[in-house]
């Protein structure tokens, strides 16, 4: 199959710390030839010179210099590799060894007693097979939004030599386009895309699920940044909130939560503290109907209606329109005490923000 007629799916890896997440992804994405032997090696040598030599194939990872002298994984890694039928960017049950390989690629020899898995699916029959790679291989594709207008929460941008400006992040909905006029939320930027990439290949079109990076012109790295989100400037345009209602659900507070209560939440890329302006149903968690209204205060285990303002411009929308910007978790004292869905959104006025000339030019164009 050749690459451009792969699906792409997204893998997450969990575990605890020391289980062996990034060795088992370093060593899969070695041997599905996302990386070459020279490089294994010279990760190696590396490991060894630190006194850590079973790192080489965590170390296809954890690029960062703290990550490798204290054997943890701090930031997000995103690599891509091809197996037979999907291109993946990385489960009946699988018995590996993400640092010898067994059954990851190939069959092992070393545990007789497995006997293999079986996966039933809906959409595609029943699977079995031994391996890792097979398993991944029997991943149904999941429905993608690509009918809804563009949403692109930014996760980074870059300022490139030579080409400028390139902000980088995942397709939620919808598509992105070269040509395509797009407006930046809550920055209130509206720009022309030049370019779409993809794993340093150009792209036609980003679809749901594509990690894409994309050049723009006319536009200052400082304009746009993570946790802002890019939309179609002529299709619905993504805009900043002013408040937004929320079910939210507390999974862990020591104490009482009451109206004024600041934590952070993040929701999609975005981290900005957010108020508790109002507490205005508490609700029962299986059927959703309020068992009381405006309560003084909320505790872990209670469901709750509330009304959220962001400290600082913050663009979300709500879960029925935009899931991936629906949902939200809040975090304080370094833990998630509670989750939440967006309900409704009270939006920020559009327009008053910068076009740039190329988009001017573009939007002139169609």
């Amino acid at each position: 199959m050749a690459p451009a007629e792969k699906e792409h799916i997204n893998v997450v890896v969990i575990g605890h710390v020391d289980s062996g997440k990034s060795t088992t992804t370093g060593h899969l994405i070695y041997k599905c030839g996302g990386i070459d032997k020279r490089t294994i090696d010279k990760f190696e040598q590396e490991a060894k010179e630190l006194g850590k030599g079973s790192f080489k194939y965590a170390w296809v990872l954890d690029k960062l210099k703290a990550e490798r002298e204290r054997g943890i994984t701090i930031d997000i890694a995103l690599w891509k590799f091809e197996t037979p039928k999907y291109m993946v960017t990385t489960v009946a049950f699988v018995p590996i060894s993400g640092f010898n390989g067994d059954n990851m690629i190939e069959p092992s020899t070393n545990c007789p007693w497995y006997k293999g898995w079986e996966k039933e699916s809906k959409v595609s029959g029943t699977h079995t097979g031994k391996t890792l790679l097979e398993a991944i291989d029997s991943i149904d594709r999941p429905e993608r939004p690509d009918g809804k207008p563009l949403r692109l929460p930014l996760q980074d941008v870059y300022k490139i030599g030579g080409i400028g400006t390139v902000p980088v992040g995942r397709v939620e909905t919808g598509k992105i386009t070269p040509g395509q006029v797009i407006t930046f939320a809550p920055a209130g930027v509206t720009t022309e895309v030049k370019s779409v990439e993809m794993h340093h290949q150009q792209l036609k079109e980003g679809k749901p699920g594509d990690n894409v990076g994309f050049n723009v012109k006319n536009v200052s790295v400082k304009e746009i940044r993570r946790g802002n989100v890019a939309g179609d400037a002529k299709n619905d345009p993504p805009l900043g909130a002013e408040s937004f209602n929320a079910q939210v659900i507390v999974v862990n507070h020591p104490g009482q939560i009451g109206a004024g209560y600041a934590p952070v939440l993040d929701c999609h890329t975005a981290h900005i503290a957010c108020k508790f302006a109002e507490l205005l149903q508490k609700i029962d968690r299986r059927t959703g109907k309020s068992t009381e209204d405006n309560p003084k205060f909320i505790k872990s285990g209670d469901a709750a209606m509330v009304k959220l303002i962001p400290s600082k411009p913050m663009c979300v929308e709500p879960f029925t329109a935009y899931a991936p910007l629906g949902r939200f978790a809040v975090r304080d004292m370094r833990q998630t005490v509670a989750v939440g869905v967006i309900k409704e959104v009270t939006k920020a006025a559009a327009g008053g923000g910068k076009v740039t000339k190329s988009a001017v030019k573009a939007g002139a164009k169609k």
